[in-house]
């Protein structure tokens, strides 16, 4: 039987590089990777790649929405079937997991899985913000049995302060670890197994935070300067922006989270060639992204080949 872990968290929590950490609590075992992205392209999947994990992709939509339950459920058993001892999913940071315990509590639909419980990856600079405009993270934190706050580096005592204070108040049995660069070790594996006899909070299923998705394919001779201002004309915007771009300085990643741009070099990577050279943009009702977006575009407009 394999053991299923859950991983939640808002857009730019820092799954990615919690996984690369909570990956290595699993030494010497067969160990099956699904990530799962609203994106037109995955991009965390080609960071993680090179973990030493069989890995498989779900993009385009939530592995918990009937777009894509039916896929999920595929690959499940297929992890299942090839004798996994442990399956790592790591969902949309916009999707709704509620119900995810009774989903796996259903033995005959899932027979050789032992569902160990999900993590809620948490910001702690951004979730004040956050779990006031987005549902998505209401509902994420009531699924969850653990929750970690992360970037505790960068967040002041009263932004982390105020964090805390969130998740007692919605989820004041919930255990909670606190950590920075999504560093962890063997206690949360202790917590995890000690938070699955609480009951899980009974909130009813609604559809997934309203997504507004934009790719723009970028030129292969922008420079890296030129493509961080460019991604700061919309930044603010959005909800993150994420994509391999290859510059006239060699391969790099953007990784935009509120508005706070990186373009950092990723030479080496294991990325495919037809992923490289899109900006995946993803915001949500009422944010003004597209006339961003436009804007930004026509002023660096030599650099950009296409707009989806």
């Amino acid at each position: 039987m394999s053991r299923l872990y859950l991983i939640t968290g808002f857009l730019g929590a820092g799954k990615t590089t919690f996984l690369k950490h909570f990956i290595r609590l699993f030494a010497g075992q067969k160990i099956r990777l699904i990530v799962n992205e609203f994106g037109r392209e995955g991009v965390d999947g080609a960071l993680l790649a090179d973990l030493g994990a069989f890995l498989q992709e779900i993009s385009g939509g939530s592995v918990f929405c009937s777009c894509r339950l039916d896929q999920f459920e595929k690959v499940l058993r297929q992890s299942a079937g090839l004798h996994a001892d442990v399956i790592l999913v790591e969902a949309s940071g916009l999707s709704d997991p509620t119900g995810v315990r009774r989903l796996f509590a259903q033995t005959e639909r899932f027979p050789d899985i032992d569902y160990r419980g999900a993590v809620c990856l948490i910001d702690a600079v951004r979730f004040p913000k956050l779990y006031a405009t987005a549902r998505t993270c209401v509902k994420q934190l009531a699924s969850s049995d653990v929750a970690v706050v992360n970037k505790t580096d960068l967040a002041s005592s009263d932004q982390l302060s105020r964090t805390l204070e969130l998740i007692r108040g919605q989820r004041p049995d919930m255990p909670v670890l606190t950590t920075a660069f999504g560093a962890v070790n063997e206690t949360l594996l202790d917590m995890l197994d000690r938070a699955r006899a609480l009951p899980e909070q009974d909130m009813p299923l609604t559809a997934d935070l309203t997504l507004r998705k934009l790719a723009v394919r970028i030129a292969p001779d922008i420079a890296p300067y030129d493509l961080q201002k460019f991604i700061e004309m919309f930044a603010e915007n959005t909800f993150r922006v994420k994509g391999f771009i290859q510059t006239s300085e060699g391969l790099r990643l953007a990784d935009c989270v509120g508005n706070v741009v990186s373009v950092a070099p990723c030479e080496g990577a294991s990325v495919p060639p037809e992923r490289i050279g899109w900006l995946n943009i993803l915001s949500g009702a009422g944010m003004p992204v597209q006339k961003a977006v436009r804007e930004a575009c026509r002023w660096y407009e030599r650099h950009i080949l296409e707009v989806q």
